[in-house]
């Protein structure tokens, strides 16, 4: 039980990443706040995952990202984690073809939002030297060739980059901050790229390993910077990836 007596938010925990993320975290021990937007599916998710609570949240809207922090505050006393994971995918189009509405949705969710969640709950984790991990991509990392998602590779790097600030300008208060950088994962997200056989075996063999991940492969490493394993890292940027970001 690395979490035992913990209590951690997941944003876009119920599905993917996100709520395989949440229940890693309390089948170690801690007690968990996952958000998301849909309530049917964040209820559903959360009576999959022990020890856990849902609270209706659109990480675009300031009162709501309070509310949550609260919310857990006023019912567990305490956060010792936040987990930046909520995102959003835009529609594959080249730079000129973009409309400044879709940038800009992209970067209210992707990097606005992760803004939103780690001031609101900064003077909970200054209490409990807690732990920040947030959730880039390999995008984040370098460019790939025809990806032709400008916002959302922007978002990710620039993620990466305060994942950095945030560690250094945190430390004082034995704030870890550290990020991890996923390759394509099999989620909800991705099966759009995923239709056919064709396009399963090309983005197999896009990763070295030979293979797309899995979501808990990502929420392992989570756990790692979540807990006391982790104490003295801190601005790590880990990509969890099969090897893709460094062909």
């Amino acid at each position: 039980m690395k979490l035992s007596g913990k209590v951690a938010i997941v944003t876009g925990g119920s599905r993917g990443i996100g709520f395989a993320t949440a229940k890693i975290l309390s089948e170690n021990g801690a007690t968990v706040v996952i958000t998301a937007k849909n309530q049917e599916r964040l209820e559903k998710a959360s009576l999959d995952i022990p020890n856990s609570i849902g609270i209706v949240a659109d990480i675009r809207n300031k009162e709501d990202v309070k509310n949550t922090v609260d919310k857990t505050v006023e019912k567990f006393g305490k956060i010792d984690i936040l987990v930046n994971n909520a995102g959003i995918f835009p529609k594959i189009k080249e730079l000129h073809d973009i409309d400044e509405d879709e940038w800009n949705e992209v970067l209210d969710v992707n990097l606005t939002g992760q803004f939103r969640f780690t001031k609101e709950v900064i003077p909970y984790l200054q209490k409990t030297s807690g732990s920040i991990i947030n959730i880039s991509s390999d995008a984040g990392l370098k460019a790939y060739q025809g990806f032709n998602a400008d916002a959302y590779s922007a978002t990710k790097a620039a993620l990466i980059l305060l994942t950095k600030c945030w560690a250094l300008e945190y430390a004082k208060d034995k704030i870890r901050v550290n990020c991890i950088c996923p390759g394509v994962v099999d989620t909800d997200m991705t099966k759009p790229f995923l239709k056919t056989k064709k396009d399963k075996d090309f983005m197999n063999a896009e990763h070295p390993i030979g293979r797309i991940g899995q979501p808990e492969e990502v929420g392992k490493a989570v756990l790692y910077f979540a807990s006391d394993d982790a104490l003295w890292t801190t601005g790590a940027i880990l990509a969890v990836d099969g090897g893709e970001s460094i062909k």
